[in-house]
This record gives structure tokens, C-alpha cells and sequence, in this order.
């Protein structure tokens, strides 16, 4: 991917999560995939994206020191600060990109805990949203975001009282990704009007959609899953063997 712009982006890396249905140990963005953390496999995707400048994890308060540890044993050199984790997710991620001083940059938001992201999906948001804003100098349309997604598989039913309510068409469904990437102003203003309004949303690009900003979805991968319960790290493993086989026999 050729250097094309010149903003600096920076990447938020929200890991602050409890993790509960993981039961008690080591801390979930600390769990062991294939010999490596979860969040270092997250990290090194990030890292190997020439547009990223830097990265920003988003770690507990009690887990930061070892963070820092995990991340210098790494050899990450785009790690130049942790941030603090909130009450929720909204809040960690908030308190990362307040750490931001550039207010021009471009911030790319990926959970800690999808370690399958590839390279090509990093790039591929942020390459959506610098073609939106070359539009906007042109006079063109432009966007305020862009997330990765995929379209559902599944029937999906809206429930009331434990009772079908409606059936939406499969068809407008998608399930959306990380990353996210956004221009800083663009998120920070969401951030900080939600905070104002007491407004909380799993989701970033929930809170552009709340105050009327315009968000483009582009073609995510059904591997880049997240990391929620047990079980979803037995399916991580065995993506990732998969893949090592294939490269292997690729070579042969």
C-alpha cells in the first residue's frame, strides 16, 4: 500500500474488558492463542501497517505495568503510551483518544481481543476514509467513518417478552467489525457529546450515527472474530492452524 497522505493515524487498542465469562486467571487480553497473548496478535497486525504511527493499548489500571512488559518484550515500536481503562468500553476507548494530540489525525479503533484482523482490512478502512476525504476537497460526498462488517448468515428475530416481534430481511443485515476509522474530530465530538448525554453504545461508530454523521461499511472477513467466551478461542486456534497449513502447503 503506497504512502499517500500525510495525517498521522493512530490506533486504539480498547483491551480493558473483565473478561467474565472467561471464568478467573490470567486476564483475557492476556490469554494464550497459538504461544502469544491474544492482544499481541491484534498489536502485531497493527504494527505492520505502514499508514499506523503509533498505537495506544487500553489496559486496566492494575494491568498497565504488565502491559508495558509484554509489549517491550515484543519489540512494539509504535507503542509509545497506555492508556487507562474505564468503567465501560466507551470509556477506555474515550480515555485513548484523548491521548491523541494531533486533533487532525485519523484514529482507527480495533478491539484488543480480534486477534485474526488481517493487514489488508487495516488498509483497506483507512484507505476508504482518505478517498472520502480526497472527495471532500473536490467537492464530492463524504463519509465520517468506515467499519468493516459481513453479512449476517443467520435469521435474525426481534424479541419482546420472549416473543417474536418482527423478522428484519437478511439482506440490510450486517455484523460489524473492528477496525474502525474515523477522523479524530469527527470521533472525539461524538465521544464527548455522548459522555454529555449519558448516551453508552458498544459500538463507535454508534455514537457518529447518533449525532447525524455518515458511516460507510466495507467488506470485513467472517475469521475476524472476537474474542468473547472459551470457546471462541478454540475457533481462533483452529483458524489460525488452518491458515499455517495452507501457507505451508502454498510454499510446496
Amino acid at each position: 500500500m503506497k504512502e499517500i497522505h500525510r495525517q498521522k493515524v493512530v490506533a486504539i487498542v480498547p483491551a480493558a474488558g473483565m473478561g467474565k465469562r472467561f471464568g478467573s486467571g490470567t486476564k483475557k487480553p492476556f490469554r494464550n492463542l497459538s504461544g502469544k497473548p491474544l492482544i499481541v496478535w491484534s498489536i502485531e497486525a497493527l504494527e505492520s501497517v505502514g499508514e499506523i504511527d503509533e498505537i495506544i493499548p487500553v489496559l486496566m489500571k492494575e494491568d498497565m505495568e504488565y502491559g508495558r512488559r509484554v509489549f517491550e518484550e515484543y519489540g512494539f515500536r509504535k507503542v509509545k503510551m497506555i492508556a487507562a481503562g474505564g468503567k465501560e468500553r466507551q470509556d477506555s476507548v474515550y480515555n485513548g483518544l484523548r491521548l491523541i494530540d494531533d486533533r487532525k489525525s485519523i484514529a482507527l479503533i480495533h478491539d484488543g481481543v480480534r486477534p485474526l484482523v488481517e493487514k489488508e482490512l487495516v488498509e483497506r478502512g483507512i484507505m476508504e476514509l482518505l478517498k472520502s476525504q480526497r472527495s471532500s476537497v473536490k467537492g464530492g460526498k463524504s463519509f465520517d467513518g468506515v467499519v468493516l462488517g459481513v453479512p449476517v448468515k443467520d435469521t435474525i428475530k426481534e424479541l419482546e417478552d420472549g416473543f417474536i416481534r418482527g423478522t428484519p430481511k437478511r439482506e440490510t443485515l450486517w455484523a460489524i467489525q473492528t477496525p474502525q476509522v474515523f477522523p479524530l474530530g469527527k470521533i472525539l465530538d461524538a465521544y464527548e457529546k455522548a459522555a454529555k448525554d449519558g448516551f453508552y453504545s458498544t459500538d463507535d461508530s454508534a455514537l457518529i450515527e447518533r449525532y447525524g454523521g455518515r458511516v460507510r461499511v466495507v467488506t470485513g472477513s467472517y475469521r475476524n472474530i472476537k474474542i468473547t467466551t472459551p470457546e471462541d478461542l478454540d475457533i481462533a486456534e483452529i483458524l489460525l492452524n488452518r491458515s499455517i497449513a495452507g501457507n505451508v502447503k502454498s510454499r510446496d
